[in-house]
């Protein structure tokens, strides 16, 4: 029963988004605003220079990997309309990834159902992938890899598995877990991470080392593999321009007014840099503190990553909306009083920012100072929303030999 009610609920969704791909095509072909994400015409162009046997990099903008371009290769032999599908069946295919995390968690199956639809009927997720943006793949291949990890297969389904091909233990989901847990011990856990002993037995193990070990052997392979297809022009395009880029256009990052006031003149790579720094210290303190809870570090390191990063546009939204059905369970942040300030804080601080967006882009008023304001309240507005998850989340290591006992602490004492 439970199945048929999961199936019939991602059966509703994959036509409402089959509704969406064909409306698309009309409006494109009929009204002045296209419904097609522009960035989908340099993935097709790319995908086209491909199919012909050249560089996807002689298109300019196109700054990603050149697997992306392959996937969308029939978008020249089949149908232009070929990546809004796929893109669509990625959307899909996390809701099923993030039914199966939340089943080997122990969570009840209503609750797996309401994640499940938190991610389908979100406007920014189905909107995503229809309009033509490849973020829903990103978004699979991560949950991907958390259920890997959590299935005990190291090396991503081929068989080589935790300990001989045990399954790791996993702490599941309980109804009573004290919401203390997650704020008052964060020193203690830190302290335990650096412990030696807790460090050789749970952090330094061989199975981590190892997936470390075979995650940069691929991405190496990968670069190589690609550099000696394409050369300078694919490391410079998908890699090492996203160190440096600036972006003179308006988006709801702090940084654009800046880099925009600054653009005619050339920054130093050190400028360009800096701004990373306070990403770096915010991820790092989020690591320290919630790695253990896999899940949960991974969709606030996401949120703050987003918040501060020198360029942040819509789509950027949907790599944490991916990873909130993940928590939700574990969340005492209900639609209470709480739940909606911070809907209503982080939605209407984002339409204010569009407003100002708006002025700009369509009016052409010259309103840059007031669209950095509301780039700063809507900043704020993902500090608050970040730390009030933070602060009504239940903490939850997704491993037992992460959680370890009172006697356990006693011993790393």
């Amino acid at each position: 029963m439970a199945f048929t009610r999961l199936s019939s609920i991602i059966l509703v969704s994959a036509i409402f988004r089959l509704i969406l791909i064909l409306y698309g095509e009309w409006q494109d072909t009929h009204m002045e605003v296209r419904y097609t994400d522009v960035d989908y015409l340099v993935f097709s162009d790319a995908a086209s220079l491909m199919a012909s046997g050249k560089s996807p990099f002689q298109r300019s903008t196109y700054r990603y990997s050149p697997l992306l371009a392959f996937l969308l290769m029939p978008n020249t032999f089949i149908h232009r309309s070929w990546g809004k599908f796929l893109f669509s069946a990625s959307d899909l295919l996390v809701s099923f990834f993030i039914n199966a995390i939340l089943k080997l968690r122990g969570v009840p199956e209503n609750l797996c159902v309401f994640s499940v639809i938190c991610w389908l009927f979100n406007p920014f997720t189905f909107t995503i992938g229809t309009r033509g943006n490849c973020e829903p793949i990103v978004c699979a291949t991560v949950l991907w890899i958390l259920l890997c990890l959590m299935n005990g297969d190291v090396f991503y389904k081929l068989h080589f598995v935790f300990q001989s091909g045990c399954r790791p233990a996993l702490q599941k989901w309980s109804r009573t877990e004290q919401q203390s847990s997650s704020q008052g011990c964060w020193i203690t856990r830190i302290a335990r991470m650096f412990h030696p002993r807790f460090l050789m037995r749970c952090v330094l193990t061989r199975e981590r080392i190892l997936f470390g070990l075979i995650s940069g052997a691929v991405f190496l392979f990968c670069t190589a593999l690609f550099f000696c297809l394409y050369g300078w022009d694919f490391l410079h395009e998908a890699l090492l321009y996203h160190l440096t880029r600036t972006d003179p256009r308006h988006n709801f990052s702090v940084y654009f007014y800046h880099i925009y006031l600054q653009y005619e003149r050339k920054l130093l790579v050190v400028e360009k840099l800096i701004s990373f720094l306070p990403q770096f210290i915010v991820q790092l303190v989020l690591i320290l503190s919630f790695a253990q809870d896999l899940p949960f570090c991974f969709f606030v390191q996401t949120v703050a990553f987003v918040a501060f990063n020198k360029v942040v546009t819509a789509q950027y939204f949907v790599w944490f909306f991916c990873l909130l059905p993940l928590v939700l369970p574990w969340s005492n942040l209900k639609l209470n009083w709480k739940g909606l300030l911070c809907i209503i804080f982080w939605v209407g601080a984002q339409l204010h920012w569009l407003m100002w967006g708006y002025l700009l882009e369509f009016k052409g008023k010259n309103v840059f100072l007031q669209l950095w304001m509301a780039s700063i309240l809507f900043l704020a507005a993902n500090t608050y929303l970040l730390i009030s998850v933070i602060r009504n989340h239940r903490y939850s290591p997704v491993f037992t030999c992460l959680g370890t006992t009172n006697d356990d602490s006693r011993k790393l004492k």
